[in-house]
């Protein structure tokens, strides 16, 4: 048996001012040590700090808040939008009712447009060179979030991609750079 999921996290790259020209050895978040909230909610911005430090350190990088190789910042964009959606039945003289089938009921009218609330979430991480005072690149982590419940785990995946692809592009740059 083959399982598959889409992903509904999008990310996109921008406002690379400089290109990565070594394998960071030392971080620091800007937001800790400044004091800013990234989002909303003071536990998802824990939550994310958190995040950022545990898997920059899983590759080998160090915390410096002294004098960092990397500095990132992060922040997000939580907007409220609605959508609307009609359904439209597929024939209004199909099993309807129970004593003619074949007859026109009015008792089904589920299908009128209904309006859902949701949220555009992006979450933004900004990696600045400090030496040169330029960005390497902002990784956006774009996707929709429909409750409070998976909020939370929505920002930690696009944490996840956008980290995972920063790393990517880290040790793919540093390899070229060294050919």
């Amino acid at each position: 048996m083959i399982f598959s999921s889409c992903s509904s996290i999008e990310i996109f790259k921008e406002n690379t001012e400089t290109p990565i020209q070594k394998r960071y050895q030392s971080f620091v978040l800007v937001n800790q040590e400044v004091g800013m909230r990234g989002f909303k909610a003071q536990f998802i911005d824990k939550k994310v700090q958190i995040r950022i430090q545990e898997l920059l350190e899983a590759e080998g990088l160090t915390y410096d808040k002294e004098n960092p190789d990397l500095v990132i910042r992060y922040t997000s964009n939580e907007e409220p939008r609605e959508r609307t959606t009609t359904n439209y039945p597929s024939s209004p003289y199909w099993g309807y009712r129970v004593w003619d089938p074949w007859a026109y009921s009015n008792f089904r009218n589920d299908y009128g447009p209904k309006t859902t609330n949701y949220e555009l979430l992006q979450v933004i991480v900004d990696f600045i060179e400090p030496s040169q005072d330029k960005f390497i690149m902002t990784l956006t982590g774009v996707t929709e979030v429909s409750s409070k419940k998976s909020k939370e785990k929505k920002v930690i995946k696009s944490v996840d991609k956008i980290m995972e692809k920063f790393i990517f592009d880290m040790s793919t740059e540093t390899q070229s750079v060294r050919r």
